[in-house]
């Protein structure tokens, strides 16, 4: 008997879902903002919007017609907690979807974290944790970092991390050092996979607060990791994931090491219409997210996926 290879498609999505949050409070978290009696109003209406917005959009990442697919995983950063994980998979939308999902449970003041959903038909989850990074003198907590790790198809290991590295708020050169410690706990994550001699393919994903130049990236490019979504655009007007002041920007990222690198197909910015709405102050088009100011817009998210295509060899 002869043993063959099928090339299959794995699509994995990274999405920064624009503040994810329930609309109880989480004792000890800042999450005042986005409960029903705060500012912005945010009740259990909004919030069930939210998860079917959210559901959709990640529906929409698997493509067209004929050729659509369910994502194989999906990188989540700004999701608030387990609860809200759980309404996403498991109600609307995407409840025969099957998702299983792992997310951290970080010191963040205001309860963000990240997560991962994957399909368990095409990835065996083995195991899961979070890496803390201890934060620079004068800084919050910020999110942990996700490792998980498990076979695909392939029956080759996959080691996903899935981080969302502070933001710029107090300034870009005031919070750098801070950004560059989420770098460097992810190259020692990486280079104490790569001492066992694990042949296991490694993505990290996710917000990152910088842009491709940046040197915090520099540091993950430096070791060994391509940068799949670098040249990443959209099909609808979209020339990177997020948009200040009228210029686009990508502060999220897919990275890959080489060997997982060498099956890209293809890494885009998905910008579907429906995701997308008129820049009347600056002209083209911009993410149609869910509040302006404190305004309620009703949209999907003010960043917008990416979607990365790869192909693996499962043996027959």
């Amino acid at each position: 008997m002869f043993a063959f290879a099928l090339t299959i498609l794995f699509t994995f999505v990274e999405l920064n879902c624009e503040n994810f949050f329930d609309y109880s409070h989480d004792e000890g978290k800042n999450d005042m903002e986005y409960l029903p009696n705060s500012i912005r109003k945010w009740d259990k209406g909004k919030y069930w919007h939210k998860v079917n917005q959210i559901a959709q959009e990640i529906i929409s990442c698997g493509g067209e017609g004929t050729e659509w697919t369910l994502p194989d995983m999906v990188a989540l950063t700004e999701v608030e907690n387990d609860s809200v994980l759980n309404d996403l998979t498991c109600h609307g939308p995407l409840r025969n979807a099957g998702y299983h999902y792992v997310m951290t449970n970080s010191d963040d003041e205001r309860g963000i974290d990240v997560a991962l959903l994957y399909s368990p038909y095409s990835f065996r989850l083995i195991d899961s944790h979070s890496l803390r990074v201890a934060p620079p003198k004068g800084h919050h907590a910020t999110r942990d970092i996700l490792h998980a790790y498990g076979e695909l198809l392939s029956g080759d290991t996959l080691h996903i991390f899935v981080v969302h590295a502070p933001s710029r708020v107090n300034g870009k050169r005031a919070t750098k050092p801070y950004r560059l410690k989420v770098a460097d706990r992810i190259c020692e994550a990486v280079d104490s996979i790569r001492a066992t001699g694990s042949k296991g393919n490694i993505i990290v994903a996710g917000d990152f607060n910088d842009y491709s130049g940046d040197e915090a990236l520099q540091r993950l490019i430096a070791h060994g990791m391509a940068h799949l979504s670098k040249d990443a655009t959209g099909k609808n007007g979209a020339r990177g994931t997020y948009k200040h002041q009228g210029k686009w920007g990508s502060l999220d990222h897919i990275f890959a090491d080489v060997k997982m690198a060498s099956r890209t197909v293809s890494c885009e910015i998905h910008d579907a219409p429906f995701l997308l709405e008129d820049d009347e102050k600056y002209g083209g088009v911009q993410p149609r997210r869910t509040y302006i100011g404190y305004r309620y817009h009703r949209g999907y998210s003010d960043h917008l996926p990416l979607v990365a295509r790869l192909t693996l060899d499962k043996k027959q």
